[in-house]
């Protein structure tokens, strides 16, 4: 599974190692489906975050193991479900209910790696503006099992007829038919995706996402920082002097990304004044992503800050969905005696407490920070703007699995809301992507980058969007309840036996 996420895309793979892993658990005591399920998980968690090394191989490996933890209940649940009628339904079922538990739990869970982000350009991508990220989840997971089952028949067919070996050709045939069944359902399901309109048109808006770029010399702590709110300011005003010299058009809005100043503009004059020279100069309002200070100065918030050429910095947001142990530390006062590394976060980071939908120039924009893309819940929130933002820094994990993986669910979000998504990154992958999923544009990694774009800006709601969080709920409680319902008829039967 792992080698069908970014940045090899190997697309078809996801729903084959679906079916290996459903393979290996048929069968299986919940007990034995439980570890089976573990090391599966191991296997494709360890690969798939390798970029998480990046910070350290402690924090990659346990990070890894933990996340495979869900896979306990997932191997348990696919091994109960499968003795059931219809099982491909169940099994899928529970992939969605697993993915549900792990991206909410616990500290607001982590849903990388979620089967639908391995699907981001595919026939299944169009099902995403049905019902979200949980139903393409549900249906990859679903042709995994019917692969499952077809090899299940085929080998059933091969046996028999090598056991009746006189038997005529066209029982053999039968007794295939329901695996063709199976691979027939597969073809529909993918070519029904090319039946579900993905519209991306709209009213026509120019845009610029700004790449500053992070230097990659071996600065003091207060150097880098002012170098990367230089860079920014400095590829700011080259914006301006290309729209002065006719050469790319006039924007009506730029973005910058997150961290693009950690210097707190409301308390540093000199980052002020930066800024604001860079947005005066650019002539259009700037979302600034920045570090500021809470009252009394205990916490920081990540902020995306509105700042106009003419009234400065006026509305912003607040990234909810602060990385635990990255940007807060729960536990601090036993965890900073323990591990030394986490003295590196002396200040924990706000959550942020509404919804950033924010006005910038002549659209709304629905913003959201960094990791906070591979979260429904808070890109749902937001998709009430006429654009979706992404602002992230992703200078730590450059080069590594993570930026493409993210770049890969900012798709995928594109078509679940039909939205145009613009993608502001430090050092990047910063992209422009249409509605429909395409890539407007797209930097290279650690360049400075400009990226000036007319996209369209669209208010119409995808029936995802109407149906929000029900679709994953549903299919969560529709595994829930076929592994109780495998695991009552175990226990009956049992029990029959037991009295016989």
């Amino acid at each position: 599974m792992c080698l069908a996420f970014p940045p090899l895309d190997l697309t078809p793979l996801a729903p084959v190692g679906v079916a290996m892993l459903t393979l290996a658990l048929r069968g299986r005591s919940p007990r034995t489906g439980a570890w089976l399920g573990f090391v599966g998980g191991a296997a494709f968690f360890l690969p798939v975050l390798e970029g998480i090394s990046a910070i350290g191989p402690d924090g990659w490996i346990v990070l890894s193991l933990v996340q495979a933890l869900y896979f306990l209940p997932l191997g348990a649940g696919i091994s109960l479900v499968a003795r059931l009628p219809g099982w491909p339904v169940w099994t899928a079922a529970l992939w969605v209910g697993e993915e549900l538990v792990r991206g909410n739990v616990p500290f607001g869970g982590f849903p990388w790696a979620r089967l639908a982000f391995s699907q981001t350009a595919t026939p299944l991508t169009p099902y995403a503006s049905l019902g979200g990220a949980p139903l393409v989840t549900f249906l990859t997971a679903l042709i995994g099992g019917l692969l499952a089952y077809a090899a299940v028949v085929a080998h059933r067919a091969y046996r028999a007829r090598n056991a009746r070996a006189e038997e005529a050709p066209a029982r053999a045939w039968r007794a295939l038919a329901p695996a063709v069944a199976a691979l027939a359902l597969i073809a529909a399901l993918a070519g029904g995706g090319a039946l579900i309109p993905t519209p991306a048109s709209g009213r026509p808006v120019t845009v610029a996402v700004v790449q500053g770029n992070v230097p990659r010399l071996g600065l003091d702590y207060l150097g880098q920082r002012k170098a990367v709110l230089n860079n920014h300011v400095q590829a700011t005003h080259e914006l301006a002097r290309r729209v002065r010299a006719g050469e790319v058009a006039r924007p009506e809005l730029v973005v910058w990304p997150e961290n693009a100043s950690d210097l707190d503009p409301y308390a540093e004059p000199d980052a002020y004044n930066a800024i604001d020279g860079a947005v005066k100069a650019v002539g259009v309002p700037v979302l600034v992503g920045a570090l500021t200070d809470t009252p009394g100065g205990e916490k920081v918030e990540n902020r995306g800050i509105v700042w106009d050429p003419r009234t400065g910095p006026g509305d912003y947001y607040v990234k909810r969905h602060p990385v635990p142990f990255g940007e807060y530390l729960p536990f601090r006062d036993v965890l900073t005696k323990l591990i030394t590394r986490f003295e590196r976060i002396p200040r924990d980071f706000a959550k942020g407490t509404r919804s950033g939908v924010m006005r910038l120039g002549p659209v709304t924009v629905g913003d959201v920070i960094c990791f906070e893309v591979a979260y429904d819940r808070e890109v749902r929130d937001v998709a009430r703007g006429d654009l979706l933002v992404v602002q992230t820094n992703n200078a730590t994990y450059g080069r590594t699995s993570l930026p493409p993986q993210q770049i890969a669910m900012s798709r995928l979000r594109a078509v679940e809301h039909g939205r145009t998504i613009l993608v502001a990154a430090t050092s990047g992958i910063s992209a422009i992507v249409a509605p429909d999923g395409r890539m407007i544009d797209k930097s290279r990694e650690f360049v400075p980058d400009l990226q000036v774009a007319t996209v369209q800006a669209r208010t119409s709601r995808t029936l995802s969007d109407r149906l929000g969080a029900a679709p994953e709920w549903v299919l969560a409680a529709l595994g829930l309840g076929a592994a109780c319902a495998a695991a009552w008829a175990a226990r009956t039967a049992a029990k029959k036996n037991e009295g016989n």
